[in-house]
């Protein structure tokens, strides 16, 4: 890990040091997956306080760290907030292809778990 040059700096992994089974472990996690498409979505530094998620602010904060230290966002402080940035470039360039076809798979389970029921025979 790539260690913090102040207090308000966080440490990330550089990109040699970003893992598939840690990016794997960060993404199986269905409110972290979360995180992600939205981030995905928005294309965009967002602020922890934009996503609304169904867990504790402790909760949130971990899912945060864990996607941070699994080299999957880069978190900075702006003022008093913390932003959020997705790695795009980094796991693009270390794994090519798996953000989208993990975002693909995702969205297409979304679109599966929010079809209405099938009529009964």
């Amino acid at each position: 890990m790539t260690t913090a040059t102040s207090p308000r700096a966080l440490e990330h992994p550089t990109r040699d040091q970003i893992r598939l089974e840690a990016v794997l472990h960060a993404l199986a996690d269905p409110v972290r997956l979360r995180i992600v498409r939205d981030m995905a979505r928005e294309r965009a530094e967002l602020s922890c306080s934009y996503f609304d998620l169904p867990v504790t602010k402790s909760t949130t904060t971990h899912h945060f760290r864990v996607l941070r230290e699994g080299g999957v966002i880069r978190q900075t402080y702006r003022g008093t907030a913390k932003l959020n940035a997705l790695r795009e470039e980094d796991l693009e360039a270390l794994f090519p292809g798996l953000l989208a076809t993990v975002l693909t798979a995702a969205a297409a389970q979304a679109v599966r778990e929010n079809a209405p029921e099938p009529p009964a025979a």
